[in-house]
């Protein structure tokens, strides 16, 4: 069996942009980091390696869902946090 090559040549026109300077870079489409968002940041380094996750199928009742949803962004993670506490806590 002969292997195909899935790279494919860049369409990029990299001399054009080697020779931009800073100024002509468009950012428009970048949302800026206010100190807000600078301060939610999480660095990692030095820190355990996070664990992996698994994406799954989980039945949950519609209001309880709801409830979670209704407090905003990161939903997910919060539900997570109190399944790991709840592992924890029946050791």
């Amino acid at each position: 069996m002969k292997k195909k090559h899935t790279s494919h040549k860049s369409q990029t026109d990299w001399n054009s942009v080697d020779s931009m300077s800073d100024e002509d870079i468009d950012y428009s489409d970048i949302p800026e980091v206010t100190p807000e968002l600078f301060a939610k940041a999480i660095l990692r380094k030095g820190l355990k390696p996070v664990t992996r996750k698994s994406q799954v199928t989980l039945r949950i009742d519609e209001d309880v869902l709801l409830w979670f949803k209704n407090q905003g962004t990161g939903y997910q993670t919060r539900i997570n946090s109190l399944l790991k506490a709840y592992k924890e806590a029946h050791k």
